[in-house]
C-alpha cells in the first residue's frame, strides 16, 4: 500500500436495471471507500453498440492510498461481480455495472490492463461531463486544461440527459 492518499476519480455506467445498479454501485463504493464527492446521474446513448439500453453514468471522487492496481482488483472488481457484472467478450454489452478509475492525482499510467487519464475523456461527453461535476479544477496532464474546460466542449450534447429523478444518497 501506498503511504500518500490521492485523489481519484471513478466514473460509473450501468445499462441493466440502471436505476437500482448505479444507487446501488454508489452506495457500495461510500461504504468501501468513502466518497467525497458524487455527481449527479446522467442518462447517455451506449457507446459501440447502438441497440443496447441506454445508459446511467456517473463519476464520483474518493481520496484513497490504495494504488490503481489494488484498487481496480481488491476493491472495484469484486465489487463489479457482487453487484452481478459479467464480463463478456463483447466490450460493448450491456452490464449491471462499470466502474472504471478514470484519472489518479499525480499519475499518468498507460499499461495494457490500466491507462490513467482515461484517453476517452476528452472525447465522450458521458465521462467528461460527471467528471468535470465531482472535479472542475483537476487538470488532464496531456492536455493542460480542466476537466471543467473538457465538460464545456459538451454542454449541447444531444445524447446526454441530466436525471434528476435518479439520486445518491
Amino acid at each position: 500500500m501506498n503511504t500518500s492518499a490521492r485523489t481519484t476519480l471513478l466514473t460509473l455506467g450501468s445499462n441493466i436495471d440502471p436505476e437500482r445498479h448505479i444507487v446501488a454501485a454508489l452506495e457500495a463504493l461510500d461504504e468501501l471507500l468513502g466518497i467525497d464527492g458524487a455527481s449527479p446521474i446522467y442518462e447517455a446513448n451506449p457507446v459501440g453498440n447502438p441497440g443496447a439500453p441506454r445508459f446511467l453514468n456517473a463519476a464520483a471522487r474518493i481520496t484513497t492510498d490504495l494504488s490503481p492496481g489494488e484498487l481496480k482488483f481488491k476493491v472495484i472488481r469484486p465489487l463489479e461481480r457482487r453487484l452481478g457484472r459479467i464480463r463478456a467478450p463483447d466490450r460493448n454489452a450491456p452490464r449491471t455495472i462499470d466502474i472504471d478509475i478514470a484519472a489518479v492525482q499525480g499519475l499518468v499510467v498507460d499499461e495494457e490492463e490500466l491507462r490513467l487519464p482515461d484517453p476517452d475523456i476528452p472525447t465522450r461527453a458521458h465521462l467528461a461531463v460527471p467528471l468535470a461535476d465531482v472535479a472542475p479544477g483537476f487538470r488532464h496532464p496531456h492536455l493542460g486544461i480542466t476537466l471543467g474546460e473538457i465538460a464545456a466542449r459538451f454542454r449541447d450534447e444531444p445524447g446526454l440527459a441530466r436525471r434528476d429523478d435518479v439520486r445518491w444518497p
